[in-house]
């Protein structure tokens, strides 16, 4: 397992900050508004983003019963996904085996996506170069995208660009799902964890769950009846 560098702590955002920043976003430029969409609704890494390739942006294709880029396939369409099967690491390859992991998108990220090919239709082998990527196709640097981001959500209500980083995106992310009664197990699965103790270890301030199964269990051995 790779060590990973001290720093601050990181922090989620709250559901109304993450619709300040989406509606924020709206505004942004494209790039910038897939960017954050993106990294926000499916808790994807900005160095996986960084690395995502638009052959690895797919849709799924009813006629055919199979998955296929969507620079061949277009956007008429009903399921959309990514493969985060790269990052701008040295080697090219995600943090660790379980993080190379294929995600179905939402709507708001496809039409995002959509928007910024539509925007990049002329460059050449787009289906090769990078979706979120510099002019020349190089990566962008990390530095790069954490300017650009806090330009993006300069105009989000109630949320302080300088104390917002990308990173933070993904933790929103999981605390938004954990928010929403999702297992962590699944959870652990949809970031590209080993399992949910590293979920649970790097994540635990953003983790709220409820438990549910034994009040589930309980009022189906003893149910509230109108005679009680």
């Amino acid at each position: 397992m790779p060590t990973g560098r001290a720093g601050r702590s990181s922090k989620a955002l709250t559901i109304d900050q993450a619709e300040a920043v989406l509606k924020a976003a709206e505004a942004a430029t494209c790039r910038m508004r897939a960017y954050i969409v993106l990294a926000l609704l499916t808790g994807a890494r900005t160095e996986e983003l960084r690395d995502l390739r638009w052959d690895h942006v797919v849709a799924y294709d009813e006629t055919r019963k199979s998955w296929r880029p969507v620079t061949e396939a277009g956007w008429d369409h009903e399921q959309f996904a990514i493969y985060v099967w790269r990052s701008v690491r040295q080697s090219g390859d995600t943090k660790t085996v379980k993080s190379r992991r294929s995600l179905r998108i939402p709507t708001r990220c496809a039409t995002a996506l959509k928007a910024l090919l539509h925007e990049q239709k002329d460059l050449e082998g787009l289906s090769k170069r990078r979706v979120f990527g510099t002019k020349n196709g190089t990566a962008m640097t990390a530095e790069n995208v954490r300017r650009d981001f806090r330009l993006a959500i300069k105009g989000a209500e109630g949320v302080d660009p300088a104390e917002w980083t990308p990173r933070e995106l993904r933790h929103s992310f999981l605390s938004l799902l954990s928010a929403h009664d999702v297992p962590i197990e699944q959870i652990s699965r949809l970031v590209g964890h080993t399992n949910t103790v590293v979920t649970e270890t790097v994540y635990r301030k953003q983790i709220r769950p409820v438990m549910q199964e034994g009040a589930t269990v309980m009022d189906a051995i003893f149910p509230l009846t109108s005679e009680s």
